[in-house]
C-alpha cells in the first residue's frame, strides 16, 4: 500500500492573506474559498494547504518545500520582492544568506502567523 499525504490544515489569523502570500511566493494556484471553511494553496497535483481562520492561540507548523534550481531561484527572487526576511539556518538569524552546506540550496522564512517556510533544492532528511 502506498501512502500520500493528501492535505494539511494550516491555522491562521487571516487565512486569506496568509494563503495568497504563501501562493504567490511558491508560484502556484490558490482559491479564496475551498471545501468547507478553508482557503486552499494548491502545492502540486497531490497536495494541498488548507488555511483556516483561527482566532485562538495555535501551534506554529515548520513547512519545508523542495524544488529544482531553477524555482528555487525564481521564489527566493519573489521572496526578496516583496522584501520578506529570510536566513540560512532554521534557528539562526536573519542573514539574507542561502545555506549550501547540505548538497543544495536552502533558505528559511516566517510568515506573518510566525509559521516557519524552508526551501530547499535537494532533501537533507532522505540521502540516498
Amino acid at each position: 500500500m502506498t501512502v500520500h499525504l493528501d492535505h494539511l490544515m494550516v491555522p491562521a489569523r487571516d487565512k486569506v492573506a496568509s494563503a495568497r502570500l504563501l501562493a504567490e511566493l511558491l508560484g502556484v494556484p490558490w482559491s479564496e474559498s475551498g471545501i468547507g471553511p478553508f482557503v486552499p494553496v494548491y502545492l502540486n497535483d497531490g497536495l494541498t494547504l488548507d488555511f483556516d481562520q483561527w482566532s485562538d492561540p495555535f501551534p506554529l507548523l515548520h513547512l519545508c518545500f523542495r524544488v529544482d534550481q531553477d524555482e528555487f531561484d525564481a521564489i527566493l527572487g519573489r521572496i526578496r520582492a516583496a522584501g520578506i526576511p529570510y536566513r540560512s539556518n532554521v534557528h539562526g538569524p536573519v542573514d539574507y544568506r542561502i545555506d549550501t552546506e547540505h548538497g543544495g540550496s536552502i533558505v528559511y522564512w516566517n510568515e506573518p502567523d510566525g509559521h516557519q517556510w524552508e526551501l530547499l533544492t535537494v532533501s537533507y532528511a532522505r540521502r540516498e
